[in-house]
């Protein structure tokens, strides 16, 4: 659908806006197989107003035209989503994750069946779904089909049809398989033969030979190894819930915590727990957390010849019966039980351990004593072991401080931590809400593991969904940093997590040597709040961190070629493998980051350094081989390639052996020179992702721009071009040979992350990130006409400030961009005059603050009225008297050696200012409205002031400008007007937060004749101060009014003449009405009471509409609000319109300009006298030229005195012979 059709239906209604000489923007239908319903056309007749323009404070501005589009700005929370284009190039939000999505490919089947497109990430939902790490999307229906199976982060995916699967990698487990399975056709989740890695897979790629390539951190096939020594970690039993049935009533034997953290094996009161005689009963722990226990051990006792002699397991609460291994002290030889183990009354065996067969899942157990020796059972101590390192927030959850272990587990936290219940979650957790913007003494949590055996860790950590504790709202990104080695083989990390998980997840924060835990060293973690969130309740958690041993002698390293065609893998062809020989010279602690393939060749990037090459290599069929340059000197995260162009992002400033000048984290790479080439200067931080886009950049024709995604804030100046402030997305444009942000070319904004992108079996693309997107990239001001358009100025984008002084005051007029605009066309001239609070470039490359003009009739020359104004100055209104421009607001200044307040004027046809009107002054003096009164030249002015120079003046005042002095209209009116409104020449009507004879009303009217304010029809009904008006009809008998209420909500109301009807629903909180404005249709809507069919109501501001939410500019039919244009700011969020202007203002001709009856008639009459004199003329004409054929000739004349000679003649003789000389024939008859 074009935009024109969209805001009428005929565009040849429009006047073009060539005389602007402006870029109509053009965004190509862009092909999806995603399908948006359009918006009805909003039929609004700009044909009788001339150029007509949008003012606001926004960095990008579209037309709403299609079902989900919206004002939301990009995810700041580490969310993201899958995305697609409207036709009209905006970015769709699809289905939004509940974290990042890293990887997407779309699946086709062997049989040429599409099921969708799989997309992959650290979430654990999708679209409110759960679906942990991965789950696959119909572009046809926009559904979630979830693929349960796996726990974890999936970080890459590839599509095989030729194999019918799907490829999958990250840090995860699933089946029998760590880090690497496939999904296979209808099959479901399916290992591999190798079942994984002992590492994270980051990059997946499909070899020229159909093998399948592997990348990340991993040195092995297969799951991740445990410790050396098993069962070394100890279960705190002590922190749990102790409870027993059937205990003994003998003091100190019957509490069954005797027995906890007893090692010694001693009998006695307080040492051991025993049942009642001769009676089978229970001991049993319930747990604030899970775990997977691989051993048990029992003290048996020997009290009074009693003992326990069976007894079983039960895993709670699954309410399971283990199965142990353990050596029979009798035999010495292996044995097995479950539901009745034996336990041996030998009292030189000092205790037994009994092996779990199965390592399962659980948060409490029981025993359960079936059989016993003597008078009863009972035990003398029980401990529990595990192979899983984990150090808890919870401290009770750590390793038992009785265990007199002195590495033992720990956690130490800092703050007003709580422990919040484990509900659906593994176990219970540290929570703390806090100030998002806090930036010293933070609540922390640092976390001790008990490492016994140095070596290669994978570290996660873990973190409780959001749902289950209601705390979605305020979740958002902790800082975690570790400290893993000392001395020269220090290592530590650093990284952000976010926590905005709608289920439980973990995330790896570390993969890499950590050095065993001693008297000297412990590793540590330590989790704490980012500073600067945007939140001003901050909710983290804190669970645990787990840490996991991996094997370094797996005959790998990094990088593992895969033949799907075999179905094993044998390990000693790993040296026949081109892959695998190129990452075994990778060394120790290095990774691969990316992979991509072209043709016969496989670049892969990374972190990494051999003695040919760093951190990017190539491989083929015949080895491995270095890029010129020999590589690059910093760490490559991501790359793609286009065509011969390769793009490679990462942490770089050149390459290996030096001398490319611009690689600034950024480069390309021509495969077919072999050379380096510089993206302008690069960026001056990391280059995390490099996704393709479609743009249009000319000629209306779409053209791949490459986006970047990382952690930097600015483009590098080179050549002409300055540096370019960014929040870490940037657009390249390769037909350019720039950054989009340097062109001066009229095209739509962009601003957030990019991750990946895919594209769709029968046409189309689907994105994954967090954007937020505008038709048209424009800085406070737009054209509007068939479609959005720029004003050829640069305004510079808006920051979140105020100007000096100015508070926003209960006019919540905007005090940041573009607030008024207006069209000068006096002689024929063509200039645009903008005011508010920005600054722009003058044409000769200036900065012009608030005030400026873009003259049309001369090149589009920009200039501003030089440094008399205050910088801090904001221009709230204007106003023309033939050459003369008045300026209002909340100004300061020095104009001819004199100071001026609140109103200026300016000589637009000298460009130069003349005497000014004396200063305004009392409180922050400002000028909110400037309205001439018609067929005269005086000037009234309101606003928040009680004086004009000397003149005692609150309110309303009036600038005569033949006498060049202020006049106090009537002298019972007080507080702050708004906005004015004539409703004829001797009346006016004042809204804003005002008194009359000391009342406090909303609106008054004014009788120019008589020189009194009276309070207007009414307005007691009107609930707070106005900050917007506008006549609702032609003669401004009926009114429209907006503003705040004193309760803080939003009102809109018309008056009809006789009554206020309230608009009660439609718009909702934090609403910000700041103009209101009457607009013919080209169609007419639906019959209302409120508003004639033939127009429509535009409400300008920042607007919450019920059921859609944020807009900047709303139609309103009666009966329903319609967002008509949505815009955006540099703030990250939805921008802000302050008014609609227009050259003409005939917002009530209807179309085909229909007259009154009046005029019609007076028309009719004066065409009828044209004609008839016409035929007068035409008459006399034809008569002389038939005379003149006829031989007629003029009577001779004298000079004789005419007068004289009709003297000598009596009048009777004179009229006597009027009946004389005529034949009777001749004579009139006689009636």
């Amino acid at each position: 659908m074009k935009a024109s059709s969209w805001l009428s239906p005929s565009a040849d209604d429009h006047p073009p806006l060539t005389r602007l000489g402006l870029l109509l923007i053009s965004l190509v239908q862009f092909s999806s197989a995603v399908i948006f319903d359009p918006i009805p056309s909003a039929n609004i007749d700009l044909s009788k107003l001339g150029r007509v323009g949008l003012a606001g404070d926004f960095d990008g501005i579209s037309l709403y035209q299609f079902e989900g589009q919206n004002e939301n700005g990009f995810s700041t929370n580490g969310s993201q989503s899958i995305l697609s284009r409207f036709p009209n190039g905006d970015f769709a939000t699809l289905s939004s994750a509940d974290a990042g999505i890293q990887a997407m490919c779309s699946f086709v089947m062997e049989n040429g069946n599409s099921s969708g497109v799989v997309v992959a990430g650290n979430f654990t939902s999708l679209g409110g779904i759960e679906s942990q790490g991965v789950a696959m999307f119909n572009p046809n229906t926009s559904t979630i089909i979830p693929l349960p199976g796996l726990s974890g982060q999936v970080s890459a995916v590839l599509c095989d049809e030729e194999t019918n699967s799907v490829y999958v990698g990250g840090s995860f487990k699933g089946l029998n398989s760590t880090n690497a399975i496939a999904w296979v056709g209808t099959a479901g989740w399916t290992n591999l033969p190798f079942a994984g890695f002992n590492g994270p897979v980051t990059s997946i790629s499909k070899a020229s030979s159909g093998h399948i390539i592997f990348g990340g951190s991993f040195t092995g096939l297969g799951n991740a190894t445990g410790p050396s020594l098993p069962d070394q970690q100890i279960i705190n039993i002590s922190g749990a819930n102790i409870t027993s049935g059937s205990s003994s009533s003998t003091t100190g034997f019957s509490d069954p915590t005797n027995i906890v953290c007893k090692t010694t094996g001693t009998d006695g009161a307080g040492s051991t727990w025993l049942l009642a005689d001769n009676t089978p009963g229970f001991w049993q722990a319930d747990f604030g957390f899970g775990f997977e226990p691989t051993k048990l051990r029992l003290w048996n006792t020997h009290q009074d010849g009693r003992g326990t002699q069976t007894f079983r397991y039960t895993a709670l609460p699954i309410n399971g019966i283990m199965n142990f291994t353990y050596i029979d002290p009798a035999t010495g030889q292996n044995a097995s039980c479950s539901s009745e183990c034996p336990v041996s009354s030998n009292t030189s065996v000092e205790y037994q351990d009994f092996h779990f067969v199965n390592v399962i899942g659980m948060n409490g157990f029981r025993v359960d004593i079936s059989a016993w020796y003597g008078s009863g059972g009972g035990l003398d101590g029980i401990e529990l072991f595990q192979n899983d390192i984990f150090a808890y927030a919870v401290n009770s959850f750590n390793e038992p401080s009785c265990a007199d272990i002195s590495i033992a587990s720990n956690a130490t936290s800092t703050g007003p931590w709580q422990i919040s219940p484990s509900l659906q979650s593994t176990s219970e957790y540290l929570s703390v809400t806090t100030n998002g913007t806090a930036t010293s003494d933070p609540p922390s949590v640092v976390f001790q593991p008990d490492i016994r055996q140095s070596g290669n860790y994978s570290v996660n950590i873990y973190t409780p969904g959001c749902i289950q504790d209601n705390t979605c709202s305020t979740r958002g990104r902790v800082n975690v940093t570790g400290i893993m080695a000392t001395g020269s083989s220090n290592v530590g990390f650093q990284t952000d997590i976010f926590q905005t998980n709608d289920f439980d997840k973990y995330d790896q924060i570390y993969f890499g040597y950590i050095e065993a835990g001693s008297s000297s060293f412990r590793p540590s973690v330590t989790l704490t709040a980012s500073a600067g969130q945007a939140l001003s309740s901050l909710t983290i958690v804190a669970q645990r961190v787990g840490f996991t041993l991996i094997s370094s002698s797996g005959g790998l390293n990094n990088l593992f070629e895969y033949d799907p065609t075999q179905v094993a893998v044998d390990t000693a062809n790993f040296t026949n493998s081109t892959f695998d020989q190129a990452g075994m010279g990778l060394g120790t602690g290095s990774g691969v980051n990316e992979l991509v393939t072209s043709g016969n060749t496989t670049y892969v990037g990374g972190n990494f350094s051999t003695s040919s090459y760093e951190n990017i290599f190539a491989v083929t069929d015949s080895g491995d081989s270095s890029l010129s340059g020999g590589g690059l000197n910093g760490e490559v995260f991501s790359m793609f390639i286009n065509g011969t162009t390769l793009y490679v992002g990462g942490a770089f400033t050149d390459t290996s052996t030096g001398g490319s000048s611009g690689l600034s984290n950024i480069a390309a790479y021509d495969t077919s020179k072999n050379t380096w080439g510089a993206l302008g200067a690069g960026v001056n931080g990391q280059v995390m992702n490099i996704v393709p886009l479609l743009m249009n950049i000319t000629d209306n024709t779409p053209e791949t721009v490459i986006t970047l995604t990382g952690s930097f804030d600015e483009i590098v100046a080179f050549g002409s071009n300055q540096s370019v402030a960014v929040t870490g997305f940037a657009v390249w444009v390769p037909s350019r040979n720039n950054w989009l942000q340097n062109l001066d070319v009229t095209t739509m904004t962009i601003n957030g992350e990019l991750t990946s992108s895919v594209d769709i079996p029968g046409g189309g693309s689907l994105f994954a990130g967090s954007l937020s997107s505008s038709q048209l990239g424009a800085n406070g001001v737009a054209a509007l006409s068939s479609g959005l358009s720029v004003f050829p100025v640069y305004i510079e984008p808006t920051q979140a400030q105020t100007p000096g002084g100015l508070s926003k005051r209960a006019l919540t007029q905007n005090v940041s961009g573009v607030v008024t605009g207006l069209f000068y066309n006096n002689g024929g001239r063509n200039v645009t005059i903008l005011g508010g609070y920005f600054t722009a470039v003058g044409s000769n490359g200036s900065d012009i603050n608030n005030l400026v003009f873009i003259n049309g009739s001369n090149s589009d020359m920009v200039t501003g009225v030089g440094p008399q104004l205050s910088n801090d100055s904001a221009i709230l209104s204007l106003a023309v008297d033939g050459d003369i421009l008045y300026a209002g607001g909340s100004l300061t200044g020095t104009i001819n050696d004199a100071s001026v307040s609140g109103l200026i004027t300016y000589n637009l046809l000298t460009s130069s200012f003349g005497t000014q009107p004396p200063s305004l002054s009392g409180g922050a003096a400002a000028v909110n409205d400037i309205s001439m009164r018609p067929d005269t030249t005086d000037m009234y002015v309101g606003g928040s002031f009680s004086s004009a120079g000397s003149l005692e003046c609150p309110g309303v005042c009036v600038f005569t400008s033949s006498t060049s002095q202020w006049n106090r209209p009537g002298t019972n009116l007080g507080g702050t007007a708004n906005a004015l409104v004539w409703s004829s020449t001797n009346s006016l009507i004042a809204g804003g937060d005002l008194t009359v004879n000391g009342t406090s009303i909303s609106l008054a009217n004014y009788d120019v004749k008589s020189h009194t304010w009276d309070t207007f029809e009414g307005a007691s009904a009107i609930p707070g101060p106005i900050t917007a008006l506008t006549a609702a009809n032609s003669d401004a008998s009926q009114l429209w009014v907006g503003g705040t209420a004193t309760n803080g909500s939003v009102f809109l109301m018309k008056f009809d003449g006789t009554t206020w009807n309230t608009v009660s629903d439609g718009l909702g909180a934090n609403s910000n009405i700041r103009g209101l404005q009457m607009l013919s249709l080209t169609e007419n809507h639906a019959t209302s009471n409120l508003i004639d069919a033939s127009h429509t109501l535009m409400i300008t501001g920042s607007l919450n509409v019920t059921g859609f939410g944020n807009a900047s500019a709303v139609l309103f039919n009666g009966t329903t609000f319609q967002p008509f244009v949505l815009t955006s700011n540099s703030a990250n969020t939805g921008g802000s319109l302050s008014q609609i202007f227009s050259q003409e203002q005939n917002f009530f001709t209807k179309p085909g300009g229909g007259l009154a009856k009046g005029f019609i008639v007076l028309i009719a009459l004066a065409i009828a006298l044209a004609l008839i004199f016409l035929l007068v003329v035409a008459g006399v004409l034809a008569e002389r030229i038939r005379r003149k054929r006829e031989g007629y000739m003029p009577a001779p004349t004298s000079s004789f005195d005419r007068h004289n000679g009709m003297s000598r003649i009596p009048p009777q003789q004179l009229f006597s012979s009027l009946g004389q000389g005529r034949s009777a024939a001749e004579k009139a008859p006689m009636i």
